[in-house]
């Protein structure tokens, strides 16, 4: 019962908190993730074959995937939580990646962390309870390595995890005056009697939403309706679907 009022800022590089449009540390993380996928990129490029491969944050949302790739323009295959895909089969991701190589001789992949958990399940959980995920990144160049091997063709794949070098660097620009806003807007809130709340942003206008409203569900990419997937299709050439027919 005391005369306190408790407003939140929303913190997540996922990006995946539900009726804000943007969370602080997600323009740090994709610009950051822009700098990991070039590298995959020369890598790839720079060898017979060369496929390079980043894996990305994003337990349930695509959000910094999906951006990234098309900051970068470097990107062929974008693979995240939303969207499921098959890995063998015709129309599966290991197939199309085979077209891809033998048409243009190199392939740059962006896995979200979440991305083809069905692959790698895990029964473990943290000590906050939330189900462990399993090592997509490390599970997709094993695989990737096994099919070309047995299809007797060679390939040079550079794999890169920047993880907490993304998470812990200082925020750049946008995000540091971003931060600020944020900051004035919910000492403003708690100074006009407000509580229960968090600010966010929606139309970039800074709005102040109930903190049951905005855990009710979660922000996640969806790709039969989102704009921003379509964008993605298109920066990278690959198939609206990588399941196998």
């Amino acid at each position: 019962n005391l005369k306190i009022g408790v407003v939140g800022i929303p913190k997540t590089i996922d990006n995946d908190i539900s009726m804000v449009h943007k969370t602080f540390g997600f323009s740090t993380a994709v610009a950051k993730a822009v700098d990991a996928i070039t590298s995959a990129y020369v890598e790839a490029k720079g060898a017979p074959n060369g496929i390079g491969i980043v894996k990305l944050m994003g337990r349930h949302s695509g959000f910094i995937a999906a951006n990234a790739a098309l900051a970068s323009k470097q990107v062929n295959f974008v693979l995240i939580p939303e969207q499921d895909f098959d890995l063998e089969g015709q129309g599966g991701f290991l197939q199309v990646l085979e077209e891809r190589l033998l048409r243009r001789r190199s392939a740059v992949i962006v896995v979200a962390e979440g991305a083809g958990q069905k692959f790698v399940e895990s029964k473990e959980r943290d000590a906050s309870g939330n189900q462990k995920l399993g090592d997509i990144g490390l599970f997709m160049k094993d695989e990737i390595s096994k099919y070309f091997k047995n299809k007797k063709i060679p390939i040079n794949i550079k794999y890169i995890d920047p993880s907490y070098i993304i998470r812990s660097i200082p925020a750049n620009a946008e995000d540091s005056i971003f931060c600020g806003f944020l900051a004035q807007n919910a000492v403003h809130a708690a100074m006009a009697g407000k509580t229960g709340m968090l600010v966010g942003t929606w139309n970039n206008v800074f709005t102040n939403i109930p903190i049951g409203f905005a855990v009710k569900e979660r922000k996640v990419l969806r790709p039969e309706k989102s704009y921003l997937w379509r964008a993605v299709l298109a920066a990278t050439g690959q198939p609206n679907s990588l399941k196998a027919s």
